[in-house]
């Protein structure tokens, strides 16, 4: 009779959908591909980076990278954390800073697993991941040990987007670019403030004016 079955010692990283998989093939192609092959691939800048999420812009791309880096963090969690301070909080998609370094840390793993030597593995129990939970435990502290709070720098972020604290950082922008142009022209024209840049086909547009600023 067959004892009970049991869970392997140690369990295998997770590895992603097809999608993702077909983003690393492409990737694979335009670093070592023929140039009929790299040139078929198009423009090389707009490949999806999976260690990238806001490069993955298809919608089931960008599903699946969600997907496997949901199982990366319940591998992580399970294989590579003991104590609960090193826990990858279950509310990390609402984390931009864990979302991106997650995404470094499953490609690194996943390019590491893959090697033909233990050289690149190592690196990465030495230094990747250590690296991240010292920044998590730095960046997260004691928040969200309970359940998700709410960004504690939020009202920070909000004032620095805010309008007159932009149009302040773009005037001096405009000074150190086109010392020149800012003249008290500029000022009148936008009430007083600087006026509103921005960058069209590597021109500087005031749009507030129509100008187009050489």
């Amino acid at each position: 009779m067959a004892g009970p079955s049991r869970a392997p010692l140690a369990q295998p990283f997770p590895r992603p959908g097809r999608l993702v998989e077909y983003a690393y093939r492409e990737l694979s192609i335009a670093a070592n591909g023929t140039p009929e092959q790299i040139k078929a691939l198009g423009d090389l800048r707009k490949l999806p980076r999976p260690w990238d999420p806001p490069s993955c812009t298809h919608p089931d791309l960008r599903l699946e990278i969600w997907v496997w880096l949901d199982d990366v963090v319940t591998w992580l969690n399970h294989e590579h954390i003991w104590d609960t301070e090193g826990f990858i909080p279950s509310c990390w998609p609402e984390h931009p800073h864990l979302i991106h370094d997650l995404a470094v840390l499953a490609d690194q793993r996943r390019r590491a697993g893959m090697a033909h030597t233990s050289d690149a593995l190592e690196d990465w129990h030495r230094y990747a991941l250590p690296a991240f939970l010292d920044r998590m435990r730095d960046r997260l502290k004691s928040h969200c040990e309970n359940g998700h709070q709410a960004w504690p720098s939020a009202s920070r972020h909000a004032r620095h987007t805010s309008d007159p604290h932009r149009r302040k950082r773009v005037s001096v922008y405009k000074a150190d670019v086109l010392p020149e142009q800012a003249t008290s022209a500029d000022l009148d024209r936008n009430g007083g403030g600087p006026p509103v840049l921005t960058i069209v086909d590597g021109d500087v547009l005031d749009l507030s004016t129509g100008e187009v600023l050489e």
